[in-house]
Protein backbone atom coordinates (compact mmCIF):
# COMPACT_ATOMS: atom_id res chain seq x y z
CA UNK A 1 0.00 0.00 0.00
CA UNK A 2 1.36 3.21 -0.87
CA UNK A 3 1.80 5.90 2.21
CA UNK A 4 -0.74 8.16 0.67
CA UNK A 5 -3.62 6.16 0.88
CA UNK A 6 -2.59 6.04 4.90
CA UNK A 7 -2.66 10.39 4.76
CA UNK A 8 -4.98 11.34 7.44
CA UNK A 9 -5.58 14.25 4.65
CA UNK A 10 -7.25 11.74 1.75
CA UNK A 11 -10.47 12.31 3.15
CA UNK A 12 -9.78 16.16 3.70
CA UNK A 13 -10.77 18.68 1.17
CA UNK A 14 -7.58 19.55 -0.69
CA UNK A 15 -7.77 23.27 -0.62
CA UNK A 16 -7.13 23.37 2.77
CA UNK A 17 -2.99 22.07 2.36
CA UNK A 18 -3.01 25.41 0.07
CA UNK A 19 -3.41 28.16 1.59
CA UNK A 20 -3.43 31.50 -0.41
CA UNK A 21 0.03 32.30 1.39
CA UNK A 22 1.50 32.06 4.63
CA UNK A 23 0.67 35.66 5.89
CA UNK A 24 -1.73 36.25 8.59
CA UNK A 25 -5.01 35.52 6.84
CA UNK A 26 -4.00 32.09 5.90
CA UNK A 27 -2.18 31.16 10.02
CA UNK A 28 -5.58 29.49 10.88
CA UNK A 29 -5.68 27.53 7.49
CA UNK A 30 -2.22 26.62 8.06
CA UNK A 31 -3.11 25.44 11.87
CA UNK A 32 -5.78 23.74 10.22
CA UNK A 33 -4.35 22.07 7.91
CA UNK A 34 -0.86 21.17 9.99
CA UNK A 35 -3.45 19.48 12.96
CA UNK A 36 -4.82 17.09 10.31
CA UNK A 37 -0.62 16.07 9.83
CA UNK A 38 -0.50 15.94 13.55
CA UNK A 39 -2.84 12.76 13.94
CA UNK A 40 -1.32 11.39 10.30
CA UNK A 41 0.13 7.77 10.41
CA UNK A 42 2.32 8.63 7.23
CA UNK A 43 3.34 12.36 8.29
CA UNK A 44 7.31 11.32 8.30
CA UNK A 45 6.53 10.14 4.73
CA UNK A 46 4.68 12.95 4.01
CA UNK A 47 7.31 15.27 5.06
CA UNK A 48 10.38 13.74 3.18
CA UNK A 49 8.77 13.29 0.04
CA UNK A 50 7.88 16.86 -0.04
CA UNK A 51 11.35 17.84 1.22
CA UNK A 52 13.05 15.34 -2.00
CA UNK A 53 10.81 16.85 -4.23
CA UNK A 54 10.85 20.21 -3.59
CA UNK A 55 7.02 20.89 -3.01
CA UNK A 56 6.88 24.28 -3.55
CA UNK A 57 3.32 24.97 -2.48
CA UNK A 58 1.47 23.71 0.73
CA UNK A 59 1.44 22.34 3.73
CA UNK A 60 2.98 18.50 3.60
CA UNK A 61 4.16 16.88 6.43
CA UNK A 62 3.23 19.48 9.08
CA UNK A 63 5.53 22.08 7.24
CA UNK A 64 4.44 25.17 4.93
CA UNK A 65 6.37 25.91 2.29
CA UNK A 66 8.62 28.52 3.76
CA UNK A 67 9.59 25.84 6.31
CA UNK A 68 10.62 22.79 3.79
CA UNK A 69 13.32 25.91 2.34
CA UNK A 70 14.59 26.69 5.29
CA UNK A 71 14.66 23.19 6.23
CA UNK A 72 16.23 22.15 2.52
CA UNK A 73 19.16 25.17 2.76
CA UNK A 74 19.92 23.71 5.88
CA UNK A 75 20.15 20.22 5.01
CA UNK A 76 22.41 21.59 2.16
CA UNK A 77 24.78 23.77 4.36
CA UNK A 78 25.28 20.74 6.43
CA UNK A 79 26.23 18.40 3.50
CA UNK A 80 29.04 20.87 2.99
CA UNK A 81 30.36 20.99 6.10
Amino acid sequence: MNWRERGACRFEDPELFFPLGEGVLSLRQIEQARAVCRRCPVLRECRAFALRNSEYDGVWGGMTAGERRVAARSRSEDRRR
